[in-house]
């Protein structure tokens, strides 16, 4: 096991489109390598698998980890799933949008809600945050005071709802549930954009 006081978080900035009902969109996407020298767990693999595997310089990969399925999120994850031999994971209320962008390659596993994942001697913890997609997820750091939201939590409040497979009051009952109660320290390292802080956020979410 590695020395925790190794482990960091590396990002990678991909660029490429987000398509959903019909509308397509230029998108960057952040992509997080969390790990030591040794090994890496990659949250999101979007756009360039190649990029990423090179930022991920020769690391065993534990696993690709989701936080959702929208297409920007998770293009990459097969091609880099094969150039690793590290398993996909996802929940199994995205597998539908999942089979959009990979009509003949299923996830390996499934996110589910209070599993947790560990890489370098540290534990991420799964939280099932339905609302701007019905499976997506955040992915808890405590060691590293740092969760991963995806697209569920950004600088400035609750992720997009309104296209398919999203509700609005469901994202902001998760946020307010979930997230919301972590430290008002926690990072919060998003899909898209800037880190923010829990504290920061929680004006931004409606009360109930």
């Amino acid at each position: 096991m590695s020395a925790r006081g190794a482990v960091r978080v590396d990002q990678v900035v991909t660029s490429g489109t987000f398509s959903l009902d019909g509308e397509t969109f230029d998108v960057d996407n952040n992509v997080w390598l969390v790990g030591d020298d040794e090994e890496v767990l990659v949250i999101d693999a979007a756009h360039d698998a190649r990029t990423i595997h090179e930022a991920i310089a020769g690391r065993h990969v534990t696993a690709i980890a989701c936080t959702h399925g929208h297409d920007d999120h998770i293009d990459a994850a097969a091609e880099l799933s094969r150039l690793t031999g590290a398993p996909v994971l996802l929940h199994a209320n995205d597998n539908e949008l999942w089979s959009h962008t990979h009509p003949t390659r299923k996830p390996d596993g499934e996110l589910t809600d209070g599993r947790i994942l560990t890489v370098a001697g540290i534990e991420l913890h799964v939280i099932h945050n339905p609302g701007h997609t019905w499976g997506s997820c955040s992915l808890h750091a405590p060691f590293l005071n740092t969760v991963f939201t995806g697209d569920t939590l950004f600088h400035g409040g609750p992720g997009a709802t309104g296209r398919s497979y999203s509700d609005r009051p469901s994202i902001e009952t998760s946020i307010r549930n979930r997230l919301l109660t972590l430290p008002g320290d926690t990072v919060v390292r998003t899909g898209h954009g800037q880190d923010t802080t829990i504290a920061d956020e929680r004006p931004h979410v409606p009360a109930p």
